[in-house]
């Protein structure tokens, strides 16, 4: 599990194929101190396991389906990544909960000053647009933002000055593939409401229903 709050960018320093799969060797540009191996992390948003670890560098290991479903695929050495290490009991949550199973891929649309700020405008698959609703969290690239304006297939975020400084983000252009991982509550909220549909009862949201199934208390 994670939080969407990165805590810095590692750089790609080698790529091996295999068939459809890949092994990516990263060099964190930041202390990474205590690198488990078997642990989990995030490079851009994608929840991977730590292979191998030394001198501040670690190699993961991505399948098939990972490898279709997000932007690693497009990755080539020395490029940069959003890295985060798994969330601790007790540790700040300072963003959103984050799996870091990526849902699809998006693409920048266009990208405009707001102030000291970036205006991102992304494109995705209509099937995400019911679980993304506005001023609620997304998960770009690994990066916790807030959704703040949305369509049928796009959505727009604002980054602030030290989201964009401190992340990959700001290597975005337009048509950049980016990884979109939409809110844990919204996709279980909308997979229970489909399942009573397709069961023939009622597809509506009530108390008694969020409490059985344990989103209410």
């Amino acid at each position: 599990m994670f939080t969407g709050i990165i805590q810095g960018q590692g750089a790609i320093t080698g790529l091996e194929q295999h068939g459809q799969e890949m092994r990516l060797s990263i060099r964190a540009l930041f202390a990474l101190p205590d690198l488990s191996i078997g642990e989990s992390i995030a490079v851009n948003g994608v929840c991977l396991t730590v292979e191998q670890e030394a001198d501040n560098s670690f190699t993961v290991y991505a399948s098939a389906e990972t490898m279709r479903r997000t932007n690693l695929g497009a990755l080539r050495p020395a490029d940069r990544v959003n890295l985060e290490r798994a969330l601790a009991l007790g540790d700040r949550l300072g963003g959103h909960l984050v799996s870091g199973h990526v849902d699809d891929l998006g693409q920048v649309m266009a990208i405009s000053a707001a102030g000291l700020s970036h205006c991102v405008r992304v494109s995705h698959d209509a099937a995400l647009g019911p679980e993304i609703i506005a001023r609620g969290s997304i998960a770009l690239d690994g990066v916790s933002l807030t959704v703040n304006a949305r369509g049928p297939d796009f959505l727009e975020v604002n980054v602030i000055p030290e989201t964009w400084r401190m992340t990959a983000l700001n290597l975005w252009r337009a048509g950049s593939k980016i990884n979109i991982e939409t809110d844990m509550i919204g996709k279980y909220v909308r997979h229970l409401l489909e399942s009573r549909g397709a069961s023939g009862q009622p597809g509506r949201v009530t108390l008694e229903l969020l409490r059985e199934n344990g989103f209410v208390y």
